[in-house]
């Protein structure tokens, strides 16, 4: 495992029924293969050593001894291996029979454990030839020339980089209390299934969505191995599902119905998954009591680490799919949190600061909608645009033709004017184009947006957005204070998607130009061509990468290194390894040294998983050293 991942591999072999020795030859065919792609555990399908559907065949204790050589032949062969195999395998216990898995390592067994739910309905009569692991009292067993000991009590695996997994076998996990839900109590990060389940017609959308909920109840991998091509289809037939989960989101998915045998890889993050776990009080509560007896596994040598998981380089994006939506969804939250806040305190009017950028387009959306639900008169929002020492004629124009469109109110109040006689009073060169010459026009403007609130008996709503609240690329006290800010569970990239959404319903070139438009506070003079040169992404980095590092270091605490390792591979055609140290830096330096900011903001809605409010989801002391962080950064 490195940083946090481990490859694990559901593989279904091509099998014969009650012809052991072609079975395990399929199953080290593709143990050969998951070892040299550096998979470090592999599941297989249920009872594959002799095939599921062998019958009454079970009874033949000449198959039963056979099976038991074959594993006997799968340790010799695992002896030099390093991947961990799980086979379905049926093994006697104190004169009973059960359905087992068993598990190799370098020729040896690390466990045994057998089935707990046992079909005996339909096609399927399990009891007819096994016992339960409810039959079963704790006992050591001589199987495949060793001793192991056997017991019904749950039984987790470590591996030799700490990360612990259970197994439970196909009814098992359609069972009202599955023995997964005790094993991921106990302590098992990853929940393996050797399953043999039939096909029917909508049983694998069920069995889809049974699978990522057990995943995501148990805030664990899960990863299902089912019966394919070689059983016998004299009643049924088997698919051959093979798919691995990641805390209820599923990450790889077979073919089913292949008449050849295939092995699915994937990386589970268990440093994510032991982050969520960690934060949910939920599943805090819920293991108390719950426990596992641990088996260690043994070493292995240690690989040169290769991300092969695909990254998504916008995690705050909905998919196609349900961008529509997502998107909706949003919206409506956005809105009423701004409709609760107008009804209690009985405001029918609302002020905004229109640049004619995405932010302030996007509040002025959200408000228009909540006076429109509200039944109020659009009238009753004062957008005011206040041109100031950087404002560009295109961002003016589009500011006018918004507020036009939408039908609010229109506000022209110049800031040249205040802020010159401003620094005057405090003896300020206006040549000097410095900090104090921008926030000089960020403050001014906030202080005509609150006085004509007062004017109006209004409110404030604010514009600023959660990447703006990260980096802390805001005016303390300035555009980083409103009565209610609507954008402040949004990031950058996302509101470019919930405008261009508004912009298809009401297809207006405008909305389109805003869009196109680069992000920029305009306090800087134009250039000569009247063209925006304060451009806020060549100052503190693209808002996709900040955006990215946002969400893996809030949502999941990741340390740089990972952060810096998964963003090489979701950004890959984009930007160079230095690049994304650089802006990695910039991120970690700002995020902490702007906390001061954020400890004191504007209520506003939380729309994601993600928010930085002090009084919520983000508590952080504003004096907090980032030492540690840029460390770890210098090493990348």
């Amino acid at each position: 495992m490195t940083y946090g991942f481990i490859k694990v591999a559901a593989a279904v072999p091509s099998i014969k029924v009650a012809d052991v020795d072609y079975n395990i030859q399929q199953i080290e065919s593709l143990a050969a293969q998951a070892e040299g792609q550096g998979v470090e555990v592999m599941v297989t399908p249920e009872l594959c050593v002799t095939g599921y559907s062998c019958q009454d065949l079970f009874r033949e204790q000449l198959l039963l001894d056979k099976a038991e050589e074959g594993i006997l032949r799968l340790l010799d062969f695992t002896r030099k291996l390093d991947v961990i195999i799980i086979v379905g395998c049926p093994v006697v216990i104190n004169s009973l029979l059960y359905n087992c898995a068993v598990m190799v390592q370098h020729g040896q067994i690390l466990g045994i454990v057998p089935k707990t739910y046992l079909p005996n309905y339909g096609e399927f009569y399990e009891k007819r030839w096994f016992a339960s692991a409810q039959d079963l009292n704790p006992t050591d067993i001589s199987f495949a020339g060793g001793l192991v000991k056997v017991s019904a009590e749950p039984l987790l695996i470590k591996t030799c980089h700490g990360v612990k997994f259970g197994v439970e076998i196909c009814e098992d996990v359609w069972a009202p209390i599955p023995p997964s839900n005790n094993l991921a109590l106990a302590g098992a990060d990853i929940i393996f299934n050797l399953s043999a389940s039939d096909e029917l017609i909508g049983k694998h959308k069920y069995l889809c969505s049974l699978l990522a909920q057990q995943s995501a109840r148990t805030i664990s991998g899960y990863v299902y191995a089912s019966a394919g091509f070689g059983e016998s289809t004299q009643d049924v037939v088997y698919g051959g599902n093979a798919m691995v989960f990641e805390n209820g989101k599923l990450l790889v998915e077979g073919d089913r119905f292949t008449l050849q045998p295939q092995i699915k890889i994937a990386q589970l993050d268990v440093e994510k998954l032991r982050t969520e776990r960690r934060h949910n009080t939920t599943f805090i509560n819920a293991q108390r009591e719950a426990n596992a007896n641990v088996v260690d596994a043994k070493s292995v040598c240690q690989r040169d680490f290769e991300l092969i998981r695909e990254i998504d380089p916008h995690p705050f994006i909905p998919k196609d799919s349900d961008m529509q939506a997502s998107c909706e969804e949003i919206l409506n939250i956005q809105v009423s949190g701004l409709i609760k806040r107008l009804y209690h305190i009985n405001a029918q009017k609302a002020v905004i600061g229109i640049s004619g950028g995405l932010d302030s387009t996007l509040a002025l959306l959200i408000t228009v909608k909540a006076f429109d639900k509200l039944g109020l008169d659009r009238k009753g929002i004062i957008g005011i645009t206040m041109p100031g020492f950087g404002t560009t004629d295109r961002t003016y124009q589009n500011a006018m033709k918004l507020m036009e469109t939408l039908g609010i109110t229109i506000r022209e109040i110049s800031i040249a004017k205040a802020v010159t006689q401003h620094f005057e009073d405090i003896g300020h060169d206006m040549k000097i184009h410095d900090v104090t010459y921008e926030n000089s026009q960020a403050r001014e403007r906030t202080q005509i947006l609150m006085d004509v609130a007062n004017q109006v008996n209004g409110i404030v709503v604010g514009t600023g957005d959660l990447s703006e609240l990260a980096l802390g690329w805001a005016t303390y006290n300035g555009d980083h204070m409103s009565m209610y800010g609507v954008n402040a569970g949004v990031p950058k990239t996302l509101i470019r998607y919930l405008v261009s959404y508004v912009a298809g319903e009401m297809a207006t070139d405008t909305l389109l130009d805003i869009i196109d438009t680069p992000i920029s506070p305009e306090l800087i003079p134009a250039d000569e061509k009247g063209h925006i040169k304060q451009k806020t992404e060549d100052l503190v980095g693209p808002y996709e990468l900040h955006d990215f590092f946002i969400y893996y270091f809030l949502r999941y605490g990741f340390s740089p290194s990972k952060i810096f390792v998964m963003a090489k591979k979701a950004f890959a055609n984009d930007y160079d390894d230095e690049t994304i140290k650089k802006w990695l830096k910039t991120f970690c330096r700002r995020f902490f040294t702007q906390q001061f900011k954020r400890s004191c903001l504007p209520d506003g809605p939380k729309v994601g998983s993600v928010s930085l409010s002090p009084r919520g989801d983000w508590r952080m002391p504003s004096d907090a050293s980032y030492a540690l962080w840029m460390q770890e950064c210098e090493k990348l």
